[in-house]
Order: C-alpha cells, then sequence, then structure tokens
C-alpha cells in the first residue's frame, strides 16, 4: 500500500544486486520494512528520508 516504484539494478563486475523502493509511508512504517528487509540473509539495508511535503491533500485508498 505505501511503495510507489521499485527498481532492481544487476552489478554484474561486482557479483551483487543492487534493489531501490520508494515508499510514501510514516517513518515508522519505514523503519518496520527496512527492519524485516534487515534479517534477510545476505542483505545490507540503507535508508535514507526526505522532508519533502505535499501541499496536495493526501488521497485515501483503502
Amino acid at each position: 500500500r505505501y511503495i510507489i516504484g521499485r527498481m532492481g539494478l544487476p552489478y554484474r563486475q561486482k557479483n551483487i544486486n543492487i534493489i531501490c523502493v520508494a515508499m510514501d509511508a510514516p517513518q515508522d512504517v519505514i523503519s518496520a520494512m527496512a527492519g524485516k528487509l534487515g534479517r534477510v540473509r545476505g542483505a545490507n539495508i540503507k535508508t535514507a528520508y526526505s522532508n519533502f511535503t505535499s501541499t496536495e491533500p493526501e488521497i485515501k485508498t483503502e
């Protein structure tokens, strides 16, 4: 429900894969997702936050 996009990049020279997930969610939801992903064996998780605030009204999609 919060994921707005994702992209996967194979980095063949280093034999790794990079996955980027963009979310529009409260910080606690993002932290919970990062925590769950961090339990995946072999995964390294980095989280970046933006302080962007929209002037548009939020659309409820439940």
